[in-house]
């Protein structure tokens, strides 16, 4: 986005952003700076990510910074080279964003030295430059032209140019260290076809292609600094096939929000697909919920730890109620370095096995669109979850009455369960098959009310308020059993508890009934939601464990041998 005054006019760029940038803007951030705003898309888009951040915008445009406004806590317009930024920020700006920024200034050395002395201990520069060392350009060049263009590497509106080398000069120039470089590639066979047409030439020059490929096909990088990058890890996980949400929301989710301080890699994938750990960069892997049982179970410890992996087992189920994990040869949890689980009972259970336990609460990774209540009509009752039957069979009564009196005003959407679909005695109902997590909370999103019955059992209490916090998020009024749910639901604010079938009935009657009754509910319960329980607010907390778990690794090795004494070398 150009904020230079001398331009003679401002181009009009599209409202989007930068996915690239927006991952790499650290999650758990208390204050981000996007400078060249424009109208605000990628400050939007982090806030449903992390609603708590305070996110502020500078741009020159008039117009853009009106849109932006209304989307960020607060922005200015101003000239970036000539105006001090406006803003009360004490202590210093977690993140500053340069988002295709600097190529449109005259001194941008002078303005990123300035604002580098304005980051907090912790802060971050994101940055996006175009690839002046790009393919087109060298083409054109022999080919005897540099036509401008409205966008690209040969924006009209550019005053400067970076390569990757130059950039990283410019870096240290301001006193920051690089932590990394993400190239964005949009045309790599143009690019292929332009290293074809060198291959002569750049021999000459001491390039091999890959060389030549490696500078000349992205047509921007993004780069991470700080001022003194911590001691980078690298955090890698196993997966079990995704089926329902369990893989997303333990797995996917919670290591793509980790991927967001620069100085924590990821990967997910097999064990063996894993490089080895070094003293540069120790590595923990985590164990997707594992079955390892015998000789084979001390087998796969065995493996890693000879590595130099510190291993963590993630497991959010009771063992007691799961037949298979019983058995006295089991592995998972003794021979590991540490376990990692979700809720406090579980935790409490699972320390039998292995005193080094972390909780980390069910987060949602951002606010989803808000797309229920749009149809005063109709209502949408949700119901979503996988073995569940022993406990909504004592409800489906009350369902088909409170269906048989509302008629079409009470429509059902079913995910996966068809059992309960079919014992639903109304034409007013959708069915959809497993699904991914992402079609299943757009399905969710869609809907008013999120049915979430658990029966009082000490396997159900110990699970997650996952499918709260899920309905929550998209503004989907939560009707749930005490069990689990009276912990985490205020009860007539964020959600409605249900005692007893008459109790279900009325509160679905109501809940069809009432105008606005529950739009305000599900306000209320996004609001919670999105002060408590993303996963932007825990991202501190594992890398905090991960760093302390890998301090003490050699006292936990030794502790692994003492209850596992087959696995000491």
């Amino acid at each position: 986005m150009g904020l230079s005054r001398n331009l003679t006019s401002a181009p009009d760029y599209p409202d989007v952003y930068n996915p690239d940038l927006l991952d790499r803007i650290p999650l758990d951030a208390d204050v981000v700076l996007d400078i060249g705003c424009h109208k605000g898309a990628l400050g939007a888009a982090y806030r449903l990510r992390n609603p708590r951040a305070r996110v502020l915008g500078i741009d020159f445009m008039p117009e853009a910074v009106k849109v932006a406004a209304g989307r960020l806590n607060e922005v200015a317009c101003i000239d970036i080279e000539r105006d001090p930024l406006p803003f009360e920020v004490p202590g210093g700006y977690d993140c500053i964003v340069y988002g295709d920024v600097l190529e449109h200034l005259r001194d941008p050395w002078r303005v990123m030295r300035e604002h580098a002395a304005l980051l907090s201990p912790r802060g971050v520069m994101v940055i996006c430059v175009p690839n002046a060392a790009h393919w087109s350009v060298p083409l054109r060049l022999i080919n005897g032209s540099f036509d401008y263009e409205d966008q690209g590497v040969l924006d009209r509106t550019h005053l400067r140019w970076f390569t990757l080398a130059t950039m990283e000069k410019a870096l240290v120039a301001t006193g920051l260290q690089a932590c990394d470089v993400t190239p964005r590639i949009f045309d790599n066979k143009g690019a292929e076809a332009a290293a074809d047409l060198l291959k002569d030439v750049l021999p000459a020059m001491g390039l091999s292609r890959d060389t030549f490929l490696s500078r000349s096909a992205p047509v921007q990088f993004v780069w991470r600094a700080r001022k003194s990058p911590t001691q980078p890890i690298a955090v890698r996980s196993t997966m079990l096939k995704p089926f329902g949400a369990v893989s997303d929301i333990r797995v996917v989710y919670p290591l793509r929000a980790l991927k967001t301080d620069p100085s924590i890699s990821v990967q997910i994938g097999d064990i063996d697909s894993f490089p080895a750990p070094n003293e540069h960069q120790p590595a923990v892997c985590i164990l997707h919920r594992p079955l390892l049982l015998g000789e084979e179970g001390a087998k796969v410890f065995r493996h890693l730890m000879q590595k130099g992996f510190l291993v963590v087992t993630e497991f959010d189920d009771l063992p007691d109620f799961m037949p298979e994990l019983r058995d006295p040869s089991l592995m998972n949890f003794r021979a590991a370095h540490a376990v990692q689980t979700s809720t406090e009972i579980l935790a409490e259970a699972l320390r039998q096995q292995n005193p080094e336990v972390a909780v980390f609460l069910n987060g949602i990774s951002e606010l989803p669109p808000i797309a229920n209540f749009a149809t005063p009509e109709a209502v949408t009752l949700f119901f979503g979850a996988i073995n569940r039957t022993v406990d909504w069979q004592p409800y489906m009564a009350t369902l088909n009455a409170a269906a048989s009196v509302l008629g079409p005003e009470l429509r059902f959407q079913v995910v996966h369960d068809q059992a309960f679909f079919d014992a639903l005695e109304t034409p007013y109902k959708t069915f959809t098959p497993i699904c991914d997590h992402r079609t299943y909370m757009g399905l969710l999103a869609q809907s008013e009310i999120s049915f979430i019955p658990l029966l009082d059992s000490a396997f159900n209490r110990a699970k997650s308020d996952l499918k709260f916090i899920e309905a929550a998020s998209a503004r989907v009024v939560p009707l749930a059993s005490p069990t689990v749910y009276e912990n985490s639901i205020e009860d007539g604010v964020t959600g409605l508890i249900f005692r007893s079938e008459s109790d279900l009935y009325e509160k679905i009657i109501r809940l069809v009934t009432a105008p606005g009754l529950g739009a305000t509910i599900g306000n209320a319960a996004r609001k919670s939601v999105a002060q408590t329980r993303m996963d932007a607010y825990g991202v501190a907390a594992r890398i905090a464990w991960y760093r302390s778990l890998l301090a003490r690794r050699e006292a936990l090795t030794q502790a692994i041998y003492d209850r596992v004494p087959e696995l000491a070398p």
